[in-house]
């Protein structure tokens, strides 16, 4: 995964993500538009796809809602690196196909805008504008497979389907 850095600070909560407003829809496209609006507001305007979002302690903390990562996603932000992340919003976040990687020394490193290169197998962050190199947890293989698969629920479905084609 690459793309440009995007960072936010500490503790940016689920309504900062996508405000409360808006969870009337869970089409990521329309959450995209307002993704990220409370903390910056031209966010959407600079984002790209494949973009990487950077933050600091507890993102995702507050409520539990989907909605937030799936504004994420629609927004089209590759990966979430952070220093670490509301429990949750992580396993929500992998349940719908979005990578998230803690990595503190990268969440303070890394710039607005710097152009990272992600590697989940290895857990490999690079900063290519500063040539650093970090390191994050790799996710584990079902973790992987889960991510490749697009979340959870298609990765249960290519499961079943394999069992019943055996």
């Amino acid at each position: 995964m690459k793309g440009k850095a995007h960072k936010f600070g500490d503790h940016v909560d689920t309504d900062q993500i996508i405000p409360a407003a808006y969870l009337v829809t869970t089409d990521p496209k329309e959450l995209a538009i307002h993704c990220m609006e409370t903390p910056d507001p031209d966010f959407m305007k600079r984002v790209k796809d494949g973009d990487v979002m950077i933050a600091g302690i507890d993102f995702g903390c507050g409520s539990s809602r989907e909605h937030a990562p799936i504004a994420i996603m629609g927004a089209g932000v590759s990966c979430v690196i952070a220093k670490s992340f509301a429990r949750i919003f992580f396993r929500n976040s992998i349940n719908l196909g979005l990578p998230v990687l803690e990595s503190p020394e990268a969440a303070d490193a890394i710039e607005q805008g710097d152009e990272i290169d992600v590697d989940l197998a290895t857990g490999t962050i690079r900063n290519l504008t500063t040539e650093q190199t970090f390191t994050a947890k790799p996710f584990e293989p079902f973790m992987m497979d889960i991510i490749e698969a697009g979340g959870l629920v298609e990765y249960t479905k290519k499961k079943l389907a394999a069992k019943a084609a055996s």
